[in-house]
């Protein structure tokens, strides 16, 4: 008997079919890896395992657990079930944990709901098991609050919740599609090292197929609720008998086909940025202790050619983002210059003038928080029309409209939809729709690709690989994928601790980093070739 049997589960949510006849199957000690795009069922299959359905759903087909038919139990039995025979890890640890209560309390709370211990326990067993994750006592004690903790930080703390009483099977939903490499790696190489300790089955639940192959023992691979193909990692990686699982496989090693021609002009930088420093004030440690503070951007100097894709990569809490709201022009900075076309940027004061603004454009990782969804997509698009000096007329607005969408493969009468009728990419695309409209020397990607499926993240890069060809527009793409930044950068930037520590022709700092911490990035990065002839060896010499 495996530890966990789903056969022939189907479910339909307000008599709309979701998933049809799948069939999964999980040892103890093992790794299974359940792989698509958004939409493809992952989650809610997960969900039914649980049996934490939305309302409306209709299920049928047989979930076992340890032989245990849970379609049998009422949910006081299953409340019991979850958490001490199943856990879960969610994507997001910020929304799974409660900002006003200490991490104490909350790995804590499990123990006292399940485990009928005393308080004092309780906190114990709650210490034992963020010990186990990596957060030991002297630098997290129980009292710290979630907003004290790094992203990494925090689902570690999900995952003490998850693991503190030993579960059978513990389920890890995207657990680290918004984590940097390293943290990326470290998150991983845990849940693999309580797999291997506790004997526990994990259902690794992602859309990377490079994670999966490192950590799957067997894959299953979703479409459409249908589990289109599964089996043996290497195996299904080597056969790829289904054709979606062979275009998961080539849109995961996606290069966008680019102009030889392309590149900087090499006549002057669009943007040069000097020296900057940009520092944070800190609280005072006593009355009449001087004010300190932390510097985040520590004498950063870079240029952006016209025409150029400049990569900036690092990890959380390297400066990234303090240098993007620089450039921005959002945050004053205490020291340096920043010109754009050869003119003071200014990021003091009352900042630059609208004519300069214009000239740098930026879209964000999530375009559905970026968008009012009370209005249409033609006025989302066209709110940076108040940064020109004279507003265009009726005929000329629409026409900008329809360029903008054509240019990025949408149809001129989708101006007329509500962004919640697109999909995710498609929300991108009109987000690059919005900073080309009023056609910038240079557009920030921060984080753009990070939150899409694969598929979907190969029709963006494509897209701005061309759109950087026909209109010679600059980007400054910040991400902590590197496949990514390799893919469609000139050149890149490796930032630490705000400091530029290595920077270089893109395919030369990927193929011979001179500098340790990037070596170090390179090695973190999962790489789906790489990971199959790795378990290939491992079988070989097992």
């Amino acid at each position: 008997m495996s530890l966990l049997e789903v056969e022939n589960l189907s479910l339909s949510i307000r008599d709309m079919p979701i998933l049809h006849d799948v069939d999964l199957k999980i040892e103890a000690g093992e790794v299974l890896g359940v792989v698509g795009e958004s939409g493809s069922g992952k989650s809610i299959t997960a969900l039914a395992v649980m049996q934490l359905l939305p309302v409306g759903s209709a299920w049928k087909g047989s979930i076992r657990l340890d032989g245990n038919a849970l379609e049998t139990y009422s949910e006081k039995q299953m409340c019991a079930l979850r958490g001490n025979d199943i856990g879960m890890v969610f994507q997001e640890p910020m929304t799974a944990l409660n900002p006003v209560q200490t991490i104490g309390d909350q790995v804590a709370e499990t123990i006292l709901v399940h485990s009928g211990s005393s308080r004092r326990e309780a906190r114990r067993i709650a210490r034992e098991a963020l010990n186990r994750v990596g957060l030991p006592p002297e630098q997290f004690p129980l009292d710290r609050y979630p907003h004290d903790l790094s992203g990494g930080q925090r689902q570690r703390v999900v995952i003490a919740m998850a693991i503190a009483l030993r579960p059978k099977l513990l389920i890890a939903d995207e657990p680290t599609t918004a984590l940097d490499v390293t943290t990326q790696a470290q998150i991983l190489k845990l849940l693999k090292s309580l797999v291997e300790e506790d004997d526990m089955g994990l259902i690794l639940i992602t859309h990377d197929l490079a994670v999966v192959a490192d950590m799957a023992d067997h894959i299953a691979i979703m479409k459409d609720g249908v589990i289109v193909e599964a089996g043996e990692t290497v195996s299904l990686f080597r056969q790829m008998s289904h054709p979606y699982t062979r275009a998961l496989f080539e849109a995961s090693n996606h290069v966008p086909t680019r102009n030889p021609d392309h590149g900087a002009d090499g006549s002057k930088p669009v943007i040069e940025i000097d020296s900057v420093v940009r520092d944070y004030a800190l609280p005072r440690r006593s009355l009449f202790s001087a004010p300190d503070h932390f510097r985040a951007v520590d004498r950063v100097s870079l240029a952006i050619m016209h025409g150029e894709n400049v990569g900036l990569v690092g990890e959380s809490g390297c400066g990234k983002s303090t240098l993007t709201r620089a450039i921005l022009a959002l945050d004053a900075v205490q020291g340096g210059e920043i010109r754009l076309d050869g003119k003071l940027f200014s990021t003091t004061g009352e900042g630059p003038d609208r004519q300069m603004r214009r000239r740098v454009q930026v879209v964000f990782q999530d375009p559905y928080s970026s968008f009012n969804p009370r209005h249409r997509v033609d006025r989302l698009i066209t709110e940076p029309f108040f940064l020109l000096e004279k507003q265009p007329d009726a005929e000329e607005r629409d026409a900008r409209i329809a360029t903008a969408l054509s240019n990025v493969g949408l149809q001129p009468s989708d101006a007329h939809k509500y962004i919640h009728e697109f999909s995710g990419g498609q929300r991108q695309r009109i987000a690059i729709a919005r900073a080309l409209i009023i056609e910038p020397s240079l557009i920030i990607l921060d984080e753009a690709v990070s939150a899409l499926d694969v598929s979907i993240r190969a029709q963006i890069l494509d897209l701005l690989a061309d759109l950087s060809d026909r209109l010679a527009v600059s980007y400054l793409f910040i991400s902590h994928d590197l496949s990514v930044v390799r893919a469609i950068t000139d050149r890149v930037l490796v930032m630490k601790a705000g400091k530029i520590v290595e920077e270089g022709r893109t395919e030369e700092v990927f193929r011979n980093p001179q500098h340790s911490y990037t070596r170090e990035l390179l090695a973190a990065t999962p790489i789906l070739d790489e990971a199959l002839r790795a378990r290939e060896a491992r079988a070989t010499a097992e």
